[in-house]
């Protein structure tokens, strides 16, 4: 008979209890927990996440916990936010004793990581980032996942099934099952209702240049929940960033073609070999910087039109860039008589011919 892996606990500053595991031997990798979906016990019954972290243990000691209010840890909890969800990682890292860690962070907790690696660059070696922005709501705001999140306020069984199969693919049979058990028991819908109302307001942009670790950014290519101009411009905002663009559309890291993914990240955070072009189970590899301007546009004009085309406001690009709204306005009227633009919808379809979105 199985048994599951041996939880121990750490405490938040808070006093929150944290239920964490450690296995494995190696460089230290943490998996920042996807709250409020983090359940110990129970991923480790499916099979494909089973296979997966014995992957990672055979070169990595890994730790993974259960994020607050949610799996094993301490259930009757307030405070979700970023900041006391970046106190528990350091509770994690400090109980764990490692000198140096490697952060996995995906969807909701790639602020969580983001945050402690700025705010502690000693101490995070590698990262490495799914799903996830600099801005909570940038992750959240698909038609298709908003209307996913919906379901929670109307019902949470339907919802975990949803979810599950979204995630895993409609045809998982058991193992979808076993997804949706999993969610259901992870957290109460009030708690996963506040969590992602508390992981939408994340802002971590003026964290992004206080991060020196070297950080793979991971996209897949034709997935639809996150923009790739959202992975490109995170890539690109953090100082050591590599855009890493994985084959496929699932919405997941490991729920699709997992062996070379696990693979990737097994060879980054062991000895920080990055993936190069040809890797299987690759689409794409880059810095993550700008492609080279084209109709005259300078590297400005092109990074203001790449972000007009993922649909974000003139408010909202001035906010990324650090700059005015009147100089954004002048960049855009620039960019507009340069591509013969009328309005938004020419720009984003121009940057769609041209390969900048």
């Amino acid at each position: 008979m199985r048994t599951g892996p041996r939880i121990s606990y750490a405490r938040s500053s808070d006093g929150v209890s944290l239920a964490f595991t450690v296995a494995g031997d190696g460089p230290v990798l943490v998996m920042v927990p996807w709250v409020p979906f983090s359940n110990l016990l129970a991923e480790s019954e499916i099979p494909v996440l089973r296979g997966i972290f014995a992957q990672l243990e055979r070169g990595l000691t890994l730790v993974r916990y259960d994020g607050r209010g949610t799996g094993h840890s301490q259930r009757d909890v307030t405070d979700l936010s970023l900041d006391a969800m970046v106190a528990d990682l350091t509770a994690i890292v400090d109980r764990v004793d490692a000198t140096s860690v490697c952060l996995l962070g995906q969807y909701n907790s790639c602020p969580h990581a983001i945050a402690y690696a700025a705010r502690n660059p000693d101490r995070v070696a590698r990262m490495a980032l799914f799903g996830g922005t600099g801005r909570g709501w940038n992750a959240m705001r698909a038609t298709q996942t908003q209307a996913l999140l919906s379901l929670i306020e109307q019902d949470w069984d339907v919802f975990a099934d949803t979810a599950a199969h979204q995630w895993m693919g409609w045809s998982a049979g058991d193992a979808g099952r076993a997804m949706a058990a999993a969610i259901r028991g992870a957290a109460t819908p009030q708690i996963a209702r506040a969590t992602f109302q508390a992981a939408s307001a994340a802002d971590v942009t003026a964290d992004l240049a206080s991060v020196t670790a070297p950080t793979l950014v991971l996209h897949r290519r034709d997935m639809t929940q996150i923009p790739l101009e959202a992975s490109r411009s995170l890539a690109r905002d953090l100082p050591r960033g590599k855009l890493v663009i994985l084959d496929g559309a699932h919405p997941t890291l490991f729920m699709e073609n997992p062996e070379p993914v696990t693979s990737i990240l097994e060879k980054f955070f062991s000895d920080g070999t990055e993936p190069a072009s040809g890797t299987p189970g690759l689409a794409d590899v880059g810095s993550g910087n700008l492609t080279p301007p084209s109709d005259g546009l300078s590297r400005r004009e092109v990074e203001v039109l790449r972000l007009v085309a993922s649909g974000e406001s003139n408010r909202e690009i001035a906010r990324r860039l650090g700059l005015s709204e009147h100089t954004i306005e002048r960049h855009i009227a620039n960019l507009y008589r340069k591509i013969g633009a009328r309005g938004r919808a020419d720009a984003t379809a121009y940057a769609l011919r041209s390969g900048l979105a």
